[in-house]
């Protein structure tokens, strides 16, 4: 692939990418340099959760790029401040810590978690997670990741995550010993097929934790945001976690990440976390337009009566084909095929003609949506009719 007088040989292979150069997009659309258009339902997996180009986050950006970029993290600046303030006041949690990717959000919980048993819990260090969860790509968080395979792509794991079943109480409470200091869990594993834990599960979990006296992280980098129709996927169980991470949604589609937690598990000290770019004002202040639109007035009513018409709309399609059936919460969810042909589906929508159509397939019998939180009840309509054709033939 060649772009002017570059090739893309100079990029690293890490992924088999197709020849397609995107070169622009509008909300649920990307458009080539051919000038084909593409519906997406994929949005950066769940990144742009207010669609491609919207107006808050050009404007944040051209704005505060006229002021001020990075003065340095060891310095205040007034976006990092502002949404800090944003997010702590519609959630249960008091700090926050600004980070640039999930991974490293999730990262800097384990050393937040690890910290605290370090001075709470007689030095205790484990941390109990659970088969198929995702939790980035550093050596730790993969460690802690339970996607099959993982454990030895790069071998040797970074030790202490010992893996429990997702909606199995029991299994977690086995696991619990002297040296165990959180349970860290998704509210919807999204990369293990979208899979939610029941509420009556993540219930069970926080009482669970605060009998043995340890923490509770959620790792909301996907379900976060807005996502499942709550500002946090957490919150439709209405209990409230020691320590949340974010990424994803929360930057609208700029690297932008946090590190959430009580006042009482902030235990950091001067040195023990950092980083170059961590709060800086230019992405922060995408964060603070992406905060302010998501607790617009009626923003989370919209984005649960488009999660229901998507999932009645797949219901539809599901029974129409016989396959089996769909499930998720909000805008991210899955439709389970009949056979392992989502990859195939996932090529063939892409190469529709005169209109392609962007899904992905993180397992081989399921497609998954991640559309963004703008989508609109005629755009589900269009992915359901184009998927239906393919689907046929």
């Amino acid at each position: 692939m060649r772009y002017g007088e570059f090739d893309s040989d100079a990029l690293m292979f890490i992924t088999q990418r197709p020849e397609i150069l995107f070169e622009r997009g509008e909300g649920s659309w990307l458009f080539d340099s051919t000038g084909k258009a593409y519906l997406d339902f994929i949005q950066g997996w769940a990144v742009n959760c207010l669609g491609h180009a919207p107006a808050e986050i050009r404007d944040a950006l051209v704005a505060q790029s006229a002021k001020l970029i990075n003065p340095s993290p060891a310095f205040f600046n007034g976006p990092m401040i502002e949404l800090a303030g944003l997010l702590t006041a519609h959630s249960s949690l008091d700090r926050v810590f600004f980070a640039n990717s999930g991974a490293e959000a999730n990262e800097g919980a384990i050393k937040l978690a690890r910290k605290w048993g370090k001075l709470n819990r007689k030095g205790a260090w484990q941390i109990i997670t659970f088969d198929h969860s995702f939790h980035g790509r550093t050596l730790a968080t993969m460690s802690a990741s339970g996607k099959p395979g993982w454990d030895t792509l790069y071998a040797p794991q970074v030790p202490g995550f010992p893996k429990a079943r997702l909606n199995d109480l029991d299994s977690v409470e086995a696991l619990i010993c002297p040296d165990t200091v959180a349970v860290m869990l998704e509210p919807v594993q999204g990369e293990g097929g979208v899979i939610p834990a029941d509420p009556v599960f993540m219930t069970g979990l926080r009482e669970l934790t605060r009998k043995h006296g340890i923490l509770l992280i959620v790792d909301e980098v996907q379900s976060g945001m807005g996502r499942t129709g709550r500002l946090f996927a957490h919150q439709h169980a209405g209990i409230e976690p020691d320590i949340m991470t974010l990424g994803k949604g929360i930057g609208g589609g700029v690297p932008l990440a946090a590190l959430m937690a009580t006042e009482s598990v902030s235990c950091f000290e001067p040195g023990d976390q950092g980083g170059t770019y961590n709060g800086n004002p230019l992405i922060s202040a995408v964060g603070v337009a992406v905060m302010r639109r998501l607790i617009s007035p009626g923003f989370m009513d919209a984005v649960c009566a488009r999660g229901e018409y998507l999932s009645r709309r797949l219901n539809e399609l599901s029974q129409g084909h016989g396959l089996g059936g769909e499930r998720g919460v909000g805008l991210l969810r899955a439709l389970v095929l009949d056979r392992d042909r989502g990859p195939a589906l996932v090529k063939a929508a892409l190469d529709a003609a005169p209109t392609g159509l962007l899904l992905n397939s993180p397992r081989p019998n399921l497609l998954r949506f991640m559309p963004s939180l703008t989508v609109s009840d005629a755009e589900i309509d269009q992915m359901i009719a184009m998927l239906d054709g393919l689907l046929k033939v």
